[in-house]
């Protein structure tokens, strides 16, 4: 089979294959790495169709090698022991205490990382791996047991609950808010609007003043919300305030209201997990993010069960 213009497996993939054949146990190996029985499950399944072959025979009491299956956990385990032999390399923490969150960007480093020591303390102690990615994958297949993302609503293939909402409000620098001073939302117009991939924030600002707005050729466009605040904090323009991602820029006097109005955002966050049973570190995670978040237990335990 020819795969010169397919993707490239995720190093998951082989993780999971390895400690299966080592293991001679979905279940052993899905407790060595820290991930459900499911998301083991679901790498073997992808690499075995990946390559056309079976790896595997499974049986009552576990696994065992296909011929080829035998062949390849030589090569995987070759690969691994050069791999391990690179003395600069980084080994992602494992253990029953380790939570895999992904997120965008934006909400990692302007919501998580400001909290991430306050979410690891507690009884029992966490140890949060962060991916922050903008892709929508499969939590399952890439062993992400919480994710949290911005979006207008449910992803199928998931479990998800909406963490909370956000009133935006025009903000800028002390010395640009003091140049656009008081009057009529219009009035911001004649200065250089700052949003990222999606102006829906600004439009529907204006649209609830009902002014028509649409992006122009003097507005600045950055595709992640981290570089809009970034060029609002430098006097580049005004910006949009998305609560709680700009507490801390707006705390400590950086950026100012510019116009007390507000607008709720069409898109909200919302915190994901895979369906099927949630290890016990993602199941504590998630209880002190929605605690953070101000939401009521009961929907957390609801999420948890999948209901």
């Amino acid at each position: 089979m020819d795969h010169s213009l397919a993707p490239v497996l995720p190093l998951e993939t082989l993780r999971a294959f390895e400690a299966a054949a080592r293991t001679g146990s979905f279940s052993s190996a899905a407790e060595k790495l820290n991930v459900t029985h499911g998301a083991v499950s679901r790498q073997i399944a992808k690499l075995e169709s990946w390559l056309g072959l079976r790896l595997f025979e499974r049986g009552a009491r576990g696994v065992v090698l296909t011929s080829e299956g035998q062949r390849l956990f030589l090569r995987t385990s070759e690969a691994f022991a050069l791999i391990a032999d690179t003395s600069d390399r980084w080994s992602e923490p494992r253990g029953a205490a380790v939570v895999r969150v992904s997120s965008i960007p934006s909400v990692s480093g302007l919501w998580l990382i400001p909290r991430l020591s306050r979410f690891e303390a507690g009884s029992p102690p966490l140890r949060i791996v962060l991916h922050v990615d903008h892709r929508q994958t499969d939590l399952g297949d890439e062993g992400i047991d919480l994710a949290i993302r911005c979006g207008r609503g449910a992803v199928h293939g998931r479990i998800s609950l909406k963490l909370f909402e956000e009133w935006c409000f025009p903000i800028a620098t002390p010395e640009l808010s003091e140049r656009v001073g008081d009057g009529a939302p219009a009035r911001l117009l004649d200065f250089p609007l700052i949003h990222d991939s999606d102006a829906s924030g600004w439009r529907a600002w204006f649209g609830a003043r009902q002014i028509d707005y649409r992006p122009r050729p003097q507005d600045r466009r950055f595709e992640d919300y981290n570089l809009v605040l970034d060029a609002a904090a430098h006097g580049l323009g005004i910006a949009l305030a998305r609560p709680p991602l700009t507490e801390e820029l707006l705390m400590s006097g950086r950026l100012v209201s510019v116009d007390a109005n507000t607008v709720l955002n069409p898109v909200s966050y919302w915190l994901d997990r895979p369906v099927g049973q949630p290890r016990q570190a993602a199941m504590e995670l998630a209880r002190r993010i929605g605690a953070e978040a101000g939401l009521d237990p009961r929907k957390v335990e609801n999420f948890l069960s999948g209901g």
